[in-house]
């Protein structure tokens, strides 16, 4: 499991594009036939990808997390951006289509991710963070999250917000979880942007077309920088940043946080003026 330490504002206004990339871009999550795993030191989120092929695939216990399984003391949420699958979950199989959303409560010992088709896999995106009550695990799948819609063509940021753990959703302990879509001809994500002190967020950016990118911008709202991000992968936001993206094309993206508390909407606004 490979780690992302916690970088302040300061340090992160003299990186390089290479310097932002390595500490804050995470570009290899979903690998066939593997579970990728990073710990980042923003909220003791790990993030990571599960990819099974011909074979299940059973959530690893790293040694640096010191316990005696993954989520002794962690909750996980699970969302699914591939083709059907399953998981597992001490015995009980639950079935998640692309999309369907899955959390797993602290102190579930197993945990195996599965593919319908190996030749079309489902891909697993992993937010595990630190717990303390065991909350139930529960799926919804998206027929089931309530979207909203936001934004508006001639601001080219109409989208689809489906929650799936938040507040008035799947109960958890820290994970807030859900996903975005964007309209054909809109680009824009979260804008106007903002900030949360009280947590950090993680944005993972699919469906995005072949050759296609997204410009993500992050940092403080008077001291940004931009990140070009390709399909499938993700950005770490530190609580201190903005985030927020601006593609070449439609696609969607999975939005996750952790931190003190699960009000979907806790969030400091930062007009457009202010941004620089």
């Amino acid at each position: 499991m490979n780690q992302r330490y916690a970088i302040g504002p300061r340090e992160t206004a003299a990186m390089t594009t290479d310097e932002l990339r390595e500490n804050f871009l995470l570009e290899d999550l979903f690998v066939a036939g593997t579970i990728e795993l990073v710990y980042t030191h923003y909220d003791r989120m790990i993030v990571g990808g599960a990819v099974p092929t011909t074979e299940p695939l059973p959530l690893p216990n790293p040694e640096n997390l010191k316990a005696e399984y993954f989520l002794q003391r962690r909750e996980l949420g699970i969302l699914n951006i591939g083709a059907a699958g399953t998981v597992t979950v001490d015995g009980t199989v639950h079935e998640l289509g692309n999309q369907d959303c899955l959390y797993v409560g602290k102190d579930t010992r197993e945990v195996v991710f599965a593919s319908t088709d190996s030749s079309q896999p489902a891909q697993y995106y992993l937010l595990s963070a630190p717990a303390h009550h065991a909350y139930p695990t529960r799926r919804m799948t998206q027929a089931e999250a309530t979207p909203v819609q936001l934004g508006s063509s001639e601001t080219a940021n109409e989208r689809t917000i489906f929650k799936y753990i938040y507040l008035e959703g799947i109960q958890s302990c820290q994970l807030v979880m859900g996903l975005t879509q964007l309209k054909p001809g809109s680009v824009w994500n979260t804008m106007p942007s903002h900030v949360h002190d009280r947590r950090m967020e993680v944005y993972v950016y699919f469906d995005l077309p072949e050759n296609q990118r997204v410009l993500h911008m992050m940092g403080q709202p008077q001291q940004t920088r931009p990140l070009w991000v390709n399909n499938r992968q993700a950005v770490l936001s530190p609580p201190w940043s903005i985030h927020t993206g601006c593609g070449t094309s439609n696609y969607t993206f999975i939005w996750g946080m952790a931190g003190e508390n699960l009000e979907y909407t806790d969030m400091d606004p930062v007009t457009i003026d202010q941004l620089r």
